[in-house]
């Protein structure tokens, strides 16, 4: 697989727009999207085996012993860092198509907003047909601010992305600030009780749909829980734009292409980044280890933005090691070439083995069996990738999402053209 030059354009010859080839891809970003794909599945895997808002309580003190102490370790190390290296590279990728759009001299905004749609179509599909704890809603609406941006100097993505990102942990500070004030005034109109109250109920609600629930029950459940996602936008959007933003300066400075030019920073990330991380992650998990359902204090904001920090501290010093040790990964790069197709087919196993309407397995796996499960999962989904991509030329999803953006099928099996 090339590389590129720093300010060099992707497939400078192209005389048009089209599916890059397997020849033309930068390897560490399909090693980078595997590795973030084992860990979405490790975060993940508490709300798809159970209600999805008891996954955002933290260290839930329901588990107990090795349960507990495994539901420590997934939030400390995994929960926040893998989504933040996924939008990441995502960032990348859309600096990875701006370029070769340009070396085309074909108008890139049409293009890209296809692509945008594309994945919101997708993302729809996916949360409310298949799971609610989707993303690419999500990614789908940041990615048009994004847009706006790719005129930015290539100096300033860093800035701008930091600056992004950091706007989510203040917004937590003054969310946790307003809730204490109200708390202080007596809350007059009971509306922390009444969120409690909400917050219970939807777990409850969950539980009935997913759990015991028909599939046409459950999908009524994922339309109140993509509205409750949406809403969360205010957060969660600041800080998806602020790593776009971040992976879109290491795919235009060619800190991906060539790391070898970048040792420095790469040591940095590595050996300060990633330790700095971790200590403030355990500091915010120590201050306040479990936030109950529909609750928010001034604590638990200022704890829950100091994990944001450690999880972008974190989620650098990851990539940075993933970089330093690619050659032994590259059996991940297919599985990342893959990354739609099993991020979303994680969501269809899942949802069959544990929801009412499959096997009905819902709250039934011990915390501490889902990690397991998950790498037994991840590790059939390596194997698929490896014999899938020997045949064909992209993943299915993948497949579909080109012919989306690019207005044409595609070739799909090898030999059908230059693969």
């Amino acid at each position: 697989m090339s590389a590129l030059a720093p300010g060099t354009p992707v497939n400078a010859a192209a005389p048009s727009l089209q599916p890059i080839g397997a020849g033309e891809r930068i390897a560490v970003i399909d090693i980078l999207r595997g590795f973030a794909l084992l860990g979405i599945l490790l975060m993940n895997i508490e709300a798809l085996s159970g209600p999805l808002d008891l996954s955002f309580t933290s260290i839930d003190p329901h588990w107990q012993g090795a349960d507990y102490w495994t539901d420590a370790a997934i939030y400390v190390l995994v929960q926040g860092k893998f989504f933040t290296l996924f939008s990441l590279l995502f960032g990348a990728g859309f600096s990875v198509m701006a370029q070769r759009a340009a070396a085309a001299g074909r108008e890139f905004t049409p293009f890209y907003l296809r692509r945008s749609a594309a994945l919101l179509l997708i993302g729809l599909c996916h949360a409310l047909l298949v799971w609610s704890g989707d993303i690419l809603v999500m990614y789908a609406l940041i990615s048009l601010p994004l847009l706006a941006c790719r005129e930015a100097p290539r100096s300033w993505l860093p800035v701008m992305g930091v600056g992004s990102y950091l706007l989510a942990a203040v917004l937590l500070l003054l969310m946790g600030a307003l809730m204490g004030e109200l708390v202080a005034s007596g809350d007059p109109g009971g509306q922390t009780r009444e969120a409690m109250l909400q917050a219970q109920q939807t777990i409850e609600l969950q539980r009935q749909a997913y759990g015991y629930g028909s599939w046409s029950q459950a999908v009524a459940q994922r339309f109140s829980d993509l509205g409750a996602m949406l809403s969360g936008i205010m957060i969660v959007g600041p800080e998806v734009l602020g790593m776009f933003l971040i992976g879109s300066w290491f795919a235009r400075s060619g800190a991906l292409a060539e790391p070898a030019r970048f040792a420095g920073l790469y040591a940095a990330l590595r050996w300060v980044a990633l330790p700095v991380g971790l200590a403030l992650m355990l500091v915010s998990a120590y201050w306040v280890p479990y936030l109950a359902p529909g609750t928010f204090t001034p604590a638990s904001g200022a704890a829950y933005a100091l994990s944001s920090v450690a999880s972008l501290l974190m989620c650098l010093g990851y990539l940075a090691w993933v970089v330093r040790v690619r050659d032994r990964l590259h059996w991940l790069a297919p599985v990342g070439r893959m990354a739609l197709t099993h991020y979303i087919g994680q969501s269809l196993v899942c949802t069959w083995i544990f929801y009412g309407y499959g096997l009905g397995l819902f709250e039934q796996l011990p915390r501490l069996w889902q990690v397991p499960f998950a790498l037994a999962l991840f590790g059939v989904q390596v194997l698929v990738s490896h014999w899938w991509l020997r045949h064909f030329r992209f993943g299915p999803l993948e497949w579909v999402w080109r012919a989306m953006t690019y207005l044409q099928w595609p070739p799909l099996r090898r030999g059908d053209a230059r693969a």
